[in-house]
């Protein structure tokens, strides 16, 4: 099912941002929102507790390798991690990992849960090429690491990371294990009990395509006993229209394998135009892909993209604030491919993003000839032979003689992010100073 299929001439590329409601998940959504809105919620919660929720259960156990009931439905993926984590009993003694790729929102609950027990953060090293240093990880765990976080594949980049085997690493030692799914869980495959993770949290409408402000969390019974006696439950519970429509999505899964049939054109239709720069560290790729372009702003191409359209996403930095901004990312384009879309729809992208391109290309150019053609008027009258000493200078209102020369940009070295964090690593490309060497471990100090 592409966009045409919605009714529409848009070529959907933001899967990761927001997935496109199957048609009978939509019917739900509105049917059960006009019937709570004629009727009040008691009919549609006591539809819920009868039918949809045995329902839902079922099959997000099917999804996630879990025993069916072993989920709770929050607003979110990040509400579910804050929920969960921000309760654990952690003491001075105990350590904290997570990796360069967690995201903005999780780090914020980890930094809260660091300060609150004056525990250590550390921040697992990657390898050059991008991958979790798998290696670093054995030689290094012991059971003063309380939990470890990862992020299956991140916001700000297309990486795979090896979730099933940090989680070997991790089984024989006390630590807990935690998951965030919310970009791999409908477009990658997804088993708690293979990754062997403690929590896995994930969000409904992205890959999984069903409404905005429906996730979940699965907790295994290790987790479950930790957190016993603080009667952890969400502080808002999603809104049952929508928690209907996501159990209807979930009967309607798009093509689970089309992302790997269409990712290596997404790629190759950014790799041709010129300019452009992939942030793709790591060894496995998903169905999401980053870029940027020398010359031209994310939010420009995406602009520009939109009015030939073809939906794509503007990400930040600061959503990976320990990987991006360190290598000198501050914006960048996102595009993903999912079993929503065809080999038409990458096609269409790629001759939008040339267009794009070209056309910015041909403005500057225009632009540089109209600056360029008042200087060529006043040296018309300067005889030919006087004019190999005179060099083309930029004059400042209200002062005399050449403006001097601005300062050259410098590549940023980026700051490491949320805490003063960074990590070692390659994979984002040649637009910032490159890290030199193979780094390790850096801690985030508590206050």
């Amino acid at each position: 099912m592409n966009a045409i299929s919605h009714g529409d001439r848009w070529v959907h590329l933001n899967t990761a941002g927001l997935g496109r409601m199957p048609a009978p998940a939509r019917a739900v959504l509105l049917e059960w929102t006009r019937h709570e809105d004629r009727h009040g919620p008691h009919e549609l919660e006591e539809h819920l507790h009868d039918e949809v929720r045995h329902e839902l259960d079922d099959r997000l156990a099917a999804l996630l390798g879990t025993p069916p009931g072993d989920t709770v439905l929050f607003t979110s993926a990040a509400d579910a991690f804050a929920t969960v984590l921000s309760r654990l009993p952690l003491g001075p003694r105990d350590r904290i990992w997570t990796t360069p790729y967690e995201g903005a929102a999780n780090l914020t609950t980890l930094f809260a849960l660091r300060d609150r027990a004056r525990c250590g953060l550390d921040v697992v090293p990657l390898r050059p090429d991008g991958d979790l240093d798998l290696e670093w990880m054995a030689a290094h765990i012991d059971d003063d690491v309380a939990l470890v976080s990862v992020a299956y594949v991140p916001a700000g980049c297309g990486i795979v990371n090896p979730v099933e085997e940090v989680g070997r690493i991790l089984a024989p030692y006390r630590s807990l294990y935690a998951v965030d799914a919310s970009y791999a869980v409908g477009q990658l495959p997804v088993d708690a009990a293979r990754i062997g993770c403690d929590l896995l949290t994930g969000d409904g409408w992205r890959f999984l395509r069903g409404p905005e402000s429906v996730g979940f969390a699965y907790a295994a019974p290790k987790l479950r006993q930790a957190l016993a006696p603080h009667r952890v439950a969400p502080l808002v519970a999603p809104h049952g229209a929508a928690v209907a429509a996501l159990n209807t999505a979930l009967a309607h899964p798009a093509p689970a394998a089309a992302h790997r049939d269409l990712a290596p054109g997404l790629r190759a239709a950014v790799e041709e135009v010129p300019g452009t720069e992939l942030i793709a560290p790591g060894r496995t790729q998903s169905g999401m892909l980053t870029f940027r372009h020398a010359g031209l702003p994310a939010a420009l191409i995406r602009r520009r993209l939109a009015e030939r359209g073809v939906v794509v996403w503007k990400t930040v930095g600061q959503e990976t604030p320990l990987f991006l901004p360190g290598r000198g990312v501050t914006t960048a384009v996102r595009a993903c491919v999912h079993g929503d879309n065809a080999a038409q729809d990458v096609d269409r992208f790629a001759e939008a993003l040339r267009e794009v391109v070209h056309d910015a290309a041909r403005a500057a150019a225009v632009r540089h000839e109209t600056a360029a053609a008042p200087a060529a008027h006043a040296l018309s009258g300067v005889p030919a032979a006087s004019r190999g000493g005179l060099r083309a200078v930029a004059s400042v209102p209200g002062q005399a003689g050449p403006a001097p020369a601005p300062a050259p940009a410098r590549a940023g070295a980026g700051d490491a992010g949320a805490g003063g964090a960074g990590a070692g690593g390659a994979g984002a490309g040649g637009a910032g100073r490159r890290p030199a060497g193979r780094h390790h471990l850096t801690l985030v100090p508590a206050p």
